[in-house]
This record gives C-alpha cells, sequence and structure tokens, in this order.
C-alpha cells in the first residue's frame, strides 16, 4: 500500500452508491489555484429536498420545495462562509460556529471542541469541518471530523488535520464509507487526491462520479492566489422552472 497515493476522485468514489457529505480543499496541479468542494447526497425524501444558492459569495442549502420540509434542523445551513482571510465550509450549521469563534479569536479547532456529531441515531453522523487560510499569496488548510467514539452515541472523538498546501494535492473527507443501516462512518485520516488545473473539469469529474440516485448538490471554487479572483461552480440536481 502505497500512503503517499494521489487518487483521481472519480476513481476513488465511482461505484460507492452512498459517501453522503464531502468536503475536498487543495492546491491545484499549476500551484495557481486553491480549490475547495462540497457535495451533498441524500436517500430520504427531506434530504433530497435542497438545492444549493450562492449568495454574497456565501453558499447555503435551501429547500426545493419549502411545503415538503419535515425537518429543517440538520439539513439547512449555511456551507461555505468567509471571515477575513479565512475560508469555511462544513456539512452543518457549525459553519456558524466557526465563523463567530473567528470573530472573537478563536482557532478553528477550539470552535469546533464545543460541538459533536449530529443527534440523528443510529447513524450519529459525523460532521465535518474545512479551513482554507490565506497569506502571502499562499494557504494552509485544516480539516476536522466529529464522529462518536461507540454505535450508542455516548460521547465524541474530535479529530483535526492540518496541511500545508501542495501543488496538485488535496484531502477529501466525507461522512460516511458507503451505505448501509446504520450507515458506516468515515474511518483514518481524509484522502489524498488529484486537483487539476480545470474548475469545470473537476466538477465534471466529481458530479459524474457521484451516485445519480443520491446526489443532490456541488459546489466547487477555484481561488486565484495571485489576484483573489474567484471561479465557482454550482450544480443542482432539483432545478427550479423560471
Amino acid at each position: 500500500m502505497n500512503v503517499y497515493e494521489v487518487n483521481n476522485i472519480g476513481e476513488l468514489i465511482k461505484g460507492n452508491p452512498y459517501v453522503g457529505r464531502g468536503i475536498v480543499i487543495g492546491k491545484s496541479e499549476d500551484a495557481k489555484n486553491a480549490v475547495i468542494a462540497y457535495f451533498i447526497m441524500g436517500r430520504s425524501a427531506n434530504s433530497r429536498n435542497r438545492i444549493f444558492a450562492e449568495k454574497d459569495g456565501a453558499v447555503f442549502t435551501e429547500p426545493f420545495d419549502a411545503s415538503k420540509v419535515e425537518d429543517p434542523s440538520l439539513i439547512i445551513y449555511a456551507a461555505v462562509r468567509q471571515y477575513e482571510n479565512n475560508l469555511i465550509v462544513t456539512n452543518g450549521d457549525q459553519t456558524d460556529t466557526v465563523y463567530e469563534g473567528l470573530k472573537k479569536g478563536v482557532r478553528f479547532s477550539e470552535a469546533l471542541s464545543t460541538r459533536a456529531f449530529e443527534p440523528d441515531a443510529p447513524n450519529y453522523t459525523p460532521r465535518i469541518s474545512g479551513m482554507a487560510t490565506f497569506a502571502d499569496n499562499d494557504f494552509t488548510y485544516q480539516m476536522s471530523i466529529l464522529k462518536s467514539v461507540d454505535a450508542e452515541g455516548s460521547d465524541c472523538a474530535r479529530y483535526t488535520f492540518s496541511y500545508p498546501a501542495k501543488a496538485g494535492l488535496s484531502h477529501f473527507i466525507h461522512t460516511y464509507v458507503t451505505d448501509g443501516n446504520p450507515i458506516p462512518t468515515f474511518q483514518g485520516e481524509p484522502e489524498r487526491v488529484f486537483i487539476n488545473n480545470s474548475i469545470d473539469d473537476f466538477t465534471n469529474t466529481l458530479w459524474n462520479a457521484l451516485d445519480s440516485d443520491n446526489k443532490i448538490s456541488l459546489y466547487v471554487r477555484y481561488t486565484d492566489l495571485a489576484s483573489g479572483e474567484i471561479q465557482s461552480r454550482l450544480i443542482n440536481k432539483m432545478k427550479k422552472e423560471i
């Protein structure tokens, strides 16, 4: 086993029916762009009744049909927000926990120490989070997973990973290993994934590899490290008629 292998994300997840929600953070192959991606999947009607919406540089989950929302508590939240030179991406309302913490001078890991996995027994879905911090035309990034220590959800284990940005390399963390009942949670370190220079190539590779029945939405952002220029791509499986 080569622990330094860098995977193609399409090959890594293709054929897997349910990796849940996923975060990718890294640097493009030409070292010019910081890259973040976030996707959601869903099995229930309540989970699938969602879209992404981008507003003022932030990304939110929203109901596709508000009349069909059963429980908004774990499915409606800000997924991507920026505070000063920090770009935050998470799979839940802990985005706001990190954002508010940064405003008070609290570090990423410290802010998340106040949170735990989702209270959705028997799955106890992990909370996954990431943050890219920009400085001197470059960036570093952190990733976190908060997960149950046992099948009973008796307590929370908290893991934080910190990375320098390296050309062509990203790290990928997701909530589940695959489908199941209960659903098995992510194991080990974030996976090493290749990032190419084309936002469209990367977006299409990731979207097309996600299970067609369970995928819901995908957001990808490339930030030019020299100019700060942002390119973004947003895909929703459910599309509202105009």
